[in-house]
């Protein structure tokens, strides 16, 4: 029981709901959690997305906002029309520079509702970055009975979350803050090496877990970690190809940290489903893996444990079925157009790579589709992926 919530309004049932608490003078903080693909990015452009219906309805009837750029405007509108400060926007989720982006949309669709106020609210407002990292696996009703049963509590979205935690914040605030600090939180002046490294060993991991696990038949991100083969593949990817590409992060020794990483993705108790990593790929491998891939190309580094992975997915997206024929489904905004690409593969293998909203121009990087086309070659014949791993790593042992 979370003892510092103390109340829950919706705000798409009653917008003003939120809307009154927000624009409140005892307000000074507003913290996010949006998910990879929650900011209204168009994949093409890279620009806030102005065609969404929902962004249209926002701009239109900005007193009943849907979305959060709605919310946050309008709140922030009311703010300095009262004469109040702006608050701070918080973002904690797993987007790299979270706050930057933040700031970006919420600037982009300020300014085509009302200029003026877009130029408020960049003066005033703030947007620190922040790095947040726990595991938190998808609800089941499993967690739902257990929690009945035991404590006699009936909830029907209880959270589960295992003991580690980490919370890195840019001290960047413009209207006050708690002392976080005495709980914990560790304030920076750049977060960017600690949401890098996160990123890189913690997200890609689960990645790496996540897509060749399913093909393997796995279920849970324990059971690919409790398979020596699996384990050993995951540390050398951390080891050989994620780790050079990182610069130095102060308070950190990353090799236990990925000691750490190991035993957190083994948690017994974390019953972490290899179908909650796969999805939303489009949105998680361009920021967890490809800037790896993409470094390593520039430095002369291995790239043979990423490429498997990125094979995997492919494959994954054309077969839609693990080794023993059992059913995997594509959970993903750009479901169609992977399948699409993936299915050309038998005539093109690069046909998947040129998905360039996902990969720009990797199709391109000859070194890298040598090795991606002789995976996809060896995939298509066996659907054996443990087989692959084993041979990456024999290639490294010799």
């Amino acid at each position: 029981m979370i003892g510092c919530l103390t109340d829950f309004v919706l705000g798409c049932d009653n917008p003003e709901s939120v809307l009154q608490p927000m624009a409140a003078p005892a307000t000074k903080i507003m913290s996010l959690t949006i998910t990879e693909g929650g900011y209204n990015i168009d994949h093409e452009t890279g620009e806030f997305d102005f065609s969404n219906p929902d962004v249209i309805h926002d701009l239109e009837h900005p007193k009943r906002p849907r979305l959060i750029f709605g919310f946050l405007t309008e709140a922030l509108r009311r703010r300095r029309d009262a004469g109040l400060s702006a608050f701070t926007v918080q973002s904690c989720d797993n987007i790299q520079h979270n706050g930057n982006l933040t700031r970006k949309v919420v600037l982009d669709f300020a300014d085509r509702q009302d200029p003026d106020l877009a130029k408020w609210i960049d003066v005033n407002a703030s947007f620190p970055n922040a790095m947040v990292d726990r595991i938190t696996p998808a609800t089941t009703d499993a967690d739902i009975n257990y929690l009945e049963q035991e404590f006699g509590l009936l909830d029907q979205w209880p959270v589960t979350c295992e003991p580690f935690e980490q919370w890195v914040i840019e001290d960047k605030f413009c209207n006050g803050r708690p002392e976080w600090e005495r709980v914990g939180v560790h304030f920076v002046d750049d977060v960017t090496p600690y949401e890098t490294m996160k990123l890189r060993l913690l997200n890609a991991g689960h990645s790496v877990l996540g897509l060749l696990g399913a093909l393997h038949g796995y279920q849970t991100i324990r059971e690919c970690v409790e398979d020596q083969l699996f384990k050993e593949f995951l540390r050398n990817y951390l080891d050989l190809e994620a780790t050079p590409t990182l610069d130095a992060v102060e308070g950190i020794d990353l090799d236990a940290y990925k000691d750490t990483l190991i035993k957190r993705f083994g948690n017994p108790a974390i019953r972490d489903s290899v179908a909650r990593i796969c999805q939303g790929s489009s949105d998680k491998i361009p920021v967890f893996m490809i800037p790896t891939i993409i470094a390593n190309l520039q430095r002369g580094g291995s790239i043979n444990y990423a490429a498997l992975v990125i094979a995997s997915w492919c494959h994954y997206c054309a077969r839609q079925s693990d080794r023993h024929g059992e059913p995997l489904e594509v959970n993903d905004l750009m479901k169609d157009e992977l399948i699409a690409a993936a299915r050309k593969t038998s005539d093109d293998k690069l046909a998947f790579l040129k998905l360039k909203s996902i990969f720009g121009n990797l199709a391109d990087e000859e070194r890298f589709t040598r090795v991606y086309e002789s995976m996809i070659t060896a995939l298509n014949a066996s659907s054996d992926v443990a087989n692959e791993m084993r041979g990456i790593l024999k290639s490294d042992q010799n």
